[in-house]
């Protein structure tokens, strides 16, 4: 239990749980990711190393740089599941339940 508190803390940073988003369906460089994000590269080379140790991001070299990526099908269930959560309680159709170009 004391380790599934420990993954959830490590979500609960808007940085982290913005990059794991960016990370469920493709892999991304730090640099990518800090364009993307608007942030400091190292700041995010930060965030990415304590997910890193939660196992959430695994690495990939490629050349000189370091693609990451979420661990697997546990992890992107978990951040697309915070995310559905969030959206049921903001809007009464939730983004995910709409038809392409409804509103």
């Amino acid at each position: 239990m004391t380790l599934a508190v420990e993954v959830l803390r490590v979500l609960a940073d808007p940085t982290r749980l913005q990059l794991a988003g960016l990370l469920l369906d493709e892999e991304r460089s730090v640099s990518e990711l800090a364009a993307a994000l608007g942030k400091p590269t190292p700041a995010v080379s930060q965030h990415l190393a304590k997910m890193r140790m939660a196992r959430l991001v695994i690495t990939r070299k490629q050349g000189t740089s370091v693609l990451y990526r979420v661990e697997n099908d546990h992890v992107r269930q978990l951040v697309t599941d915070a995310i559905g959560h969030v959206e049921h309680l903001l809007d009464d159709v939730p983004a995910h339940h709409r038809v392409a170009g409804e509103s």
